[in-house]
């Protein structure tokens, strides 16, 4: 996992292992949810003998872009979905340096966006940019040393994922933002109705998946809470509470028809039928690297090969290009859609804030000068893509201020 430094990028797993008891921890061993053989755990451990009020430098000066707005243009009906697709939970592209060195996406056609609602109908709404707001500034990928060495897909050396287990933990922000979505993938809270996750969890491309004929979200529910009656065997694992899915939104820019589908534009909007009353994420555009505290991002999900946990996993960003976030955390498939968080520097409260920055896709294989490097992809939230998703969530500019 890297050596372990004190950056408040590491205050999640902190948070996770102060509240435990040394009996506790002792106890989960065996299972290896929270192994002190594990290298990284003892790092964790460590950090507990610090003080919690850890002093971190403030981050490098950016400056910030003017959000772009976008401005509804028209709404077309289109015919009922087939519902024909089969959810890919595991999903991998490729790219070569002329999809990692592009800028800012300007094709207004992309910004488009189709709805799908809980009857099966459809429509199509194209955009503007406001024309004041179509100037962003190009910010030139950073480019690393190629790896030699290919690496195990997913899973990078030692697992370093964490089972988050106990009410303390599981009702805790922000591992209580994690919602399952009914086909296979994980989901983040992002205001009081809408939960985001990757678009491939409900359209490949060119359908929609047959699950989200009746989309679903759930939330779960600690064994504590499940309400378990005298003389029944009580639930270890948490239960789901499933709440249906009133409308979902998907961008023009993964619904491509024949040509292939790009991790670009992979996230995707759900809207609950009612409210829910947890507390959730804010959105950020996404900083570079040198931004982030601690140059980490964190994400919760549910991972195939651990059924009916919630697996937390934190790791620094590797790589970024202007619309992806390459890396190393590990993860299976069942993770797809997790939102991707980081410490973002917040100039008015004068501190570090989660903000969701980015939505976890999956697996990527970059070739650049003829080297084939392996990571784990994560959508970054471009200005625009940002503009996209806060008028999804909002339906207007007002709403949508970066902090």
């Amino acid at each position: 996992m890297g050596k372990i430094n004190i950056y408040v990028g590491l205050q999640e797993a902190r948070h996770f292992f102060c509240r435990q008891q040394v009996a506790y921890i002792s106890a989960m061993v065996p299972n290896r949810a929270l192994g002190l053989a594990h290298p990284c755990c003892i790092g964790l451990l460590f950090l507990l003998l610090l003080p919690s009020s850890v002093s971190v430098r403030e981050p490098r000066h950016q400056s910030h872009a003017h959000l772009p707005s976008l401005i509804p243009h028209a709404t077309l009906p289109l015919s009922r979905s087939r519902f024909s697709a089969k959810a890919q939970l595991d999903f991998t592209t490729h790219c070569n340096e002329s999809c990692y060195h592009k800028g800012e996406d300007m094709d207004k056609e992309n910004l488009a966006f189709e709805t799908l609602y809980a009857d099966g109908s459809r429509t199509l709404t194209t955009v503007d940019l406001d024309e004041n707001d179509t100037e962003l500034p190009f910010r030139q990928p950073k480019v690393t040393t190629p790896r030699h060495k290919r690496l195990k897909r997913q899973i990078y050396g030692s697992d370093g994922r964490f089972n988050i287990r106990g009410d303390h933990f599981l009702l805790d922000y922000p591992f209580s933002t994690a919602v399952r979505i009914s086909t296979g993938c994980t989901g983040v809270l992002v205001s009081q109705q809408h939960v985001l996750t990757a678009a491939h969890c409900v359209h490949d491309g060119k359908d929609y998946v047959k699950g989200a004929r009746k989309l679903r979200v759930g939330f779960l529910i600690p064994p504590s809470v499940n309400g378990t009656r005298p003389g029944q065997t009580p639930v270890k694992k948490p239960l789901v509470r499933w709440v249906r899915v009133k409308r979902t939104r998907v961008p023009k820019g993964w619904i491509q028809g024949p040509q292939e589908v790009s991790m670009d534009f992979d996230y995707a909007l759900l809207e609950l039928r009612w409210p829910h009353r947890r507390p959730f994420m804010r959105l950020a555009v996404a900083p570079t690297s040198d931004n982030l505290a601690g140059k980490r991002i964190h994400f919760s999900g549910f991972d195939s090969d651990r059924p009916g946990e919630l697996v937390y996993r934190f790791c620094p960003v590797e790589d970024e290009s202007n619309d992806l976030i390459y890396q190393h955390c590990d993860a299976r498939p069942g993770a797809s859609g997790s939102g991707v968080y980081g410490r973002v520097w917040d100039d008015t409260l004068e501190r570090w804030e989660r903000k969701v920055i980015g939505i976890f896709s999956g697996h990527q294989w970059l070739e650049i000068n003829g080297e084939n490097r392996d990571y784990n992809v994560a959508v970054r939230f471009t200005p625009l893509k940002f503009a996209q998703i806060c008028y999804w969530v909002h339906g207007n500019k007002v709403d949508c201020n970066q902090d």
